[in-house]
């Protein structure tokens, strides 16, 4: 019989426990099935692009030809495209349909981004119907370059970890 060397303490670090190690841990004397551990990481590595949940963090309109503008709930943003919620009331964009969104960033001031529908996938619990779409880079949307489309979907990605909401701190009082 072989013999079996210990080399757990000359090892420098352990592996940090996060989700991409975690279909791989069993519990101690447990052998894992590779079927479905393999299922399971390729569940988790589907999305060829990381996605940042955006909800209520900037405001955006659909333009809706000839009838104007409708706000909409912004759900994620990935360098590929962005997806977002309509309400169900207000139906629905068609797959493979070019909209264009606006992208506020205060009341008046926006950028607009060339988008094409990819799905659309109603979410009854939630009352919206959420529109899954990609960025048309090959459309210069009114002078927003694919530069700056880039470094936007940069920031929302490292801003949206840092982020933190006001629960009404307290303001300094105006001086008049």
């Amino acid at each position: 019989m072989a013999k079996v060397i210990d080399i757990t303490s000359r090892l420098r670090t352990t592996a940090p426990s996060n989700e991409a190690t975690a279909p791989f841990q069993a519990p101690a004397g447990e052998v894992l099935n590779y079927t479905e551990q393999k299922k399971k990481l390729l569940f988790h590595e589907r999305r060829q692009a990381t996605r940042t949940i955006l909800s209520e963090f900037i405001s955006a309109m659909v333009v809706i030809p000839e009838k104007g503008l409708l706000k909409v709930e912004l759900f994620d943003i990935s360098e590929e495209g962005i997806s977002f919620d309509i309400d169900q009331n207000h139906g629905q964009f068609a797959v493979d349909e070019i909209v264009t969104l606006r992208v506020y960033l205060n009341q008046k001031t926006y950028f607009p981004l060339s988008l094409q529908v990819k799905h659309v996938t109603s979410e009854p619990t939630e009352g919206v119907t959420r529109h899954g779409t990609v960025f048309l880079r090959s459309v210069v949307s009114e002078g927003t370059t694919d530069a700056a489309l880039q470094y936007f979907v940069r920031f929302i990605e490292s801003a949206g970890s840092g982020l933190r909401h006001d629960n009404g701190d307290l303001q300094a009082p105006r001086i008049s």
